[in-house]
């Protein structure tokens, strides 16, 4: 069982092996954004910082997007969460961020965290199918796929990148701060 820090995150494993370190910070990096998202109402998942029109709201969903995009479209080549499938991602590449301001909160982490739940169980199943090592099961359109490892370390540098600016609009929303 992992360490659990002081806001409730699971510490990556200091002796784990090549999955389990990865693995543990895809969920750390997790657990951080659910920390910066925590306790917060539709105000707060609406706010901005500065000229930046990205919103914590905008960030659940963009993630939640972007975790089925991977696990369950890229690697698996399944249809993921049916409401990807409804938007003209060609008119409004950015649908996932700004149509989060008319989703409540409740549903932004419902969407997130049902995303998360699933792309979890599809981890699992392509480490019990070939480990970091398989490759995914839809190319890119130049025919090359990527690996399981490649999948999840563009996944914890997604949340990092992410994390880093909830970390800025959390502060200026209530002045939480933190890593």
């Amino acid at each position: 069982m992992p360490d659990i820090d002081e806001q409730g995150r699971p510490e990556p494993p200091l002796d784990g092996n090549e999955i389990a370190t990865l693995v543990g910070y895809l969920e750390f990096h997790r657990a951080t954004l659910a920390w910066k998202c925590d306790g917060l109402y539709a105000d707060g998942l609406k706010a901005t910082v500065g000229a930046s029109s990205m919103t914590l709201g905008g960030m659940l969903k963009h993630l939640a997007y972007v975790e089925d995009h991977w696990f369950s479209r890229h690697l698996h080549d399944r249809e993921g969460q049916s409401l990807w499938t409804t938007v003209d991602w060609k008119s409004d590449p950015d649908w996932d961020w700004h149509s989060a301001v008319e989703d409540t909160p409740e549903e932004l982490r419902g969407l997130w965290q049902d995303a998360v739940s699933r792309s979890r169980l599809l981890l699992d199943e392509a480490l019990a199918d070939g480990g970091l090592d398989r490759l995914s099961r839809r190319a890119w359109a130049d025919g090359r796929r990527v690996s399981v490892r490649w999948i999840v370390v563009h996944m914890i540098e997604e949340y990092a990148r992410h994390n880093g600016h909830a970390d800025l609009i959390r502060e200026a929303v209530d002045g939480l701060t933190g890593e």
